[in-house]
C-alpha cells in the first residue's frame, strides 16, 4: 500500500542537483507537483532539495538515483512505488560529456561509451523501470532532455560523444512514444537551448528559460503531441 496518496502529480527528475534539472524541479514544485529530485549521491540530492524557494521546497524530496546502475534504478523505482504507487512525470535530464575537445575521426571511444551509458542507456533504463508506475499515472509524461546538436538535419562535426548519444536518445524517444501511446503516455524530446550551466558554459540563456521548455513538455494536456522534438514549445527538425 503506497504511503502517500497525494492528489498532486508526482514528478521525478534525473541529474537534478544543479543546472537545468534543479530549475525544472523548482518550476514543477511551484506548479504544485510533488517532485523527486535525484542525483547519484544522496548527499548531493539532499543539498539540492534545500535550494528551491521556500514555497516549493516542501514539495521537493531527495532520492538517490544513478542512471548508469541497473540495480540502483530498480531500487529507486521500487522506492517510488512504495511511497506513491505511481509516477506522473519522468524527466530524463542526466547527461555527461559535452566533448568540445573531440572530433569524430579521432574520438576516444571510451569517452563515447561513457556518454552513451548516461545520455542514452540511462534514460532507457529509467523508462523500463518506471513504465509500470507511469502507466498507473493519470496523465503520464516522459521528457527526454536532448539537444539541437542531435538534429540529423543540421548536424555537423564536433562533440561526437555528446551528439551521437543524444541522436540515439531522439531515436529512443520516437520508439517509446509509439509503444506507449496506447497507455496514454506522452513521450517527447526537448532541447532547452544553449544554457549557462556547468556543462554549457558561460554566455547561454538562463537556466530558468531552458527549464521552461522542459516543464512545457512535462505538463502537456492529454491532447498534446507525442514523439516530437521541441524547443520553447516549437518543433525542431529531426
Amino acid at each position: 500500500m503506497p504511503q502517500n496518496r497525494s492528489p498532486q502529480p508526482v514528478s521525478l527528475v534525473t541529474g537534478a542537483n544543479r543546472g537545468i534539472g534543479l530549475e525544472v524541479c523548482g518550476q514543477l514544485a511551484a506548479l504544485g507537483h510533488t517532485v523527486l529530485l535525484t542525483a547519484r549521491s544522496l548527499d548531493a540530492a539532499e543539498a539540492a532539495a534545500r535550494r528551491p524557494a521556500e514555497g516549493g521546497r516542501r514539495s521537493v524530496h531527495p532520492l538517490r538515483l544513478d542512471v548508469t546502475d541497473d540495480a540502483d534504478v530498480e531500487r529507486a523505482a521500487a522506492e517510488v512505488a512504495d511511497r506513491y504507487g505511481r509516477l506522473d512525470v519522468l524527466v530524463n535530464n542526466a547527461a555527461v560529456h559535452y566533448d568540445t575537445w573531440q572530433r569524430a575521426v579521432t574520438a576516444d571511444l571510451d569517452v563515447v561509451r561513457e556518454a552513451a551509458e548516461t545520455n542514452l542507456y540511462g534514460p532507457w533504463r529509467t523508462v523500463r523501470a518506471f513504465a509500470p508506475l507511469l502507466r498507473a499515472g493519470a496523465h503520464p509524461r516522459v521528457v527526454n532532455v536532448s539537444s539541437e546538436a542531435a538534429s540529423l538535419t543540421n548536424m555537423g562535426g564536433g562533440t561526437p560523444a555528446y551528439t551521437a548519444s543524444k541522436a540515439g536518445l531522439n531515436a529512443l524517444t520516437r520508439m517509446l512514444a509509439a509503444e506507449l501511446r496506447a497507455d496514454g503516455v506522452l513521450v517527447n524530446a526537448v532541447c532547452p537551448g544553449w544554457v549557462a550551466t556547468d556543462m554549457g558554459g558561460p554566455g547561454g540563456r538562463p537556466a530558468a528559460e531552458g527549464a521552461r521548455s522542459v516543464v512545457w513538455a512535462a505538463t502537456l494536456p492529454d491532447s498534446g503531441p507525442t514523439g516530437g522534438f521541441f524547443r520553447d514549445g516549437r518543433p525542431l527538425p529531426w
